[in-house]
């Protein structure tokens, strides 16, 4: 799991990590967008992804959580899936890569990563 906080406002962020990670591969596609807006202005916005990783012959999932609820806006990142098998669903470092495309898709935003 990653935990950045960005200089950008939530809709910005959701943006770029959005067509960063659409552009990321053939396979990569967004399958949930929610958004949540507060009468005082601030913001929650969870995208939830799939992408087909070749060299496990499964899908990872990555799920992200952007909100400005304490005024700066936060991100946080987790991948799952990319494993193999009923019984010991290795990963093999797909859901970890998966996961780590929205800090790179915000890197040049960064404030603070925790």
């Amino acid at each position: 799991m990653d935990n950045i906080t960005v200089s950008l406002d939530p809709d910005a962020a959701a943006g770029i990590v959005k067509d960063y990670v659409l552009k990321s591969g053939i396979s990569a596609e967004c399958v949930c967008e929610y958004r949540s807006d507060a009468q005082n202005g601030a913001k929650m916005i969870l995208l939830v992804f799939e992408k087909y990783f070749m060299r496990t012959s499964s899908r990872a999932s990555l799920t992200v959580a952007i909100e400005n609820l304490e005024g700066r806006t936060r991100v946080c990142s987790v991948g799952s899936g990319g494993g193999k098998g009923a019984l010991f669903g290795f990963d093999w470092g797909a859901g970890e890569d998966f996961a780590s495309t929205a800090v790179t898709a915000l890197r040049g935003y960064v404030l603070e990563a925790r």
